[in-house]
């Protein structure tokens, strides 16, 4: 019954999805639990067999697990799986914002999965497939800033590519991450990261705004590191990133 009402209250409003579970395993994961959100998240996905949410924050959690390794190929096997159930969950589910909304998600996560992994083409088509989802649940509720983000969990190299970084698009896509990190429900940790990273990016392609830009990006960091000061990405990232900082 609390896996049915929860459903229900994502088809009523995927922006602000009532799920507390799915906030709990997030909050393990973004506090460097890689391992235990792993399993939280294994767990509620065989609780439930429809719903594509956990399997794609499963994914999430061992695509966090490999950065903070530094190896991309952590379980990258494991990952391509856990998404491709996770969208074909979501295209089985009937059509409306809850549905694109996840599919969007879990296509954004395969995209830069196969963009990490040289396969441009297949990220070129996933990365399409979720604009145009997420385009749907916005035409339908344009106060999902969860959907700003583009990628609501995918890691920041590849989603300053799709926003437009570096591509004479940059103050838009910053404007989106940030109106994801301020007003975002399930994205907001990770827009908030995916912004400081697309900052640094930006920083180097802007060497007369690079202090500016590289300040704010460790503001950025350094909320997310206060509040889960056991996440080894996070203090990586401060750590990198404070020599060349004014």
């Amino acid at each position: 019954m609390r896996l049915l009402l929860a459903a229900l209250s994502l088809l009523q409003s995927p922006h602000r999805v009532d799920r507390p579970e799915l906030r709990a395993g997030l909050d393990t994961l973004y506090g460097g639990g890689f391992p235990a959100a792993a399993g939280y998240f294994a767990e509620l996905a065989r609780q439930d067999s429809a719903d594509p949410a956990p399997l794609i924050f499963e994914a999430s959690a061992y695509i966090w697990w490999a950065a903070a390794l530094e190896n991309d190929e952590y379980e990258a096997a494991r990952i391509d799986s856990l998404l491709d159930r996770a969208i074909a969950r979501a295209v089985a589910a009937p059509r409306g914002a809850a549905r694109d909304f996840w599919l969007a998600t879990a296509l954004g996560y395969r995209a830069r999965q196969r963009e990490l992994h040289g396969h441009s083409w297949g990220a070129a088509k996933d990365a399409k497939a979720m604009r145009d989802a997420y385009a749907h649940v916005l035409a339908a509720d344009s106060s999902c800033a969860d959907c700003y983000l583009g990628l609501a969990g995918a890691l920041a190299r590849f989603v300053a590519k799709l926003v437009g970084l570096g591509s004479g698009n940059a103050e838009q896509g910053i404007r989106y991450m940030r109106r994801a990190a301020v007003d975002g429900d399930l994205a907001r940790v990770e827009a908030g990261w995916v912004l400081a990273a697309a900052l640094v990016r930006e920083a180097a392609r802007a060497p007369s705004t690079s202090a500016t830009l590289r300040r704010a990006a460790r503001d950025e960091v350094t909320q997310l590191a206060e509040r889960y000061p056991g996440n080894p990405v996070f203090q990586r990232f401060l750590r990198d990133i404070s020599p060349a900082a004014p």
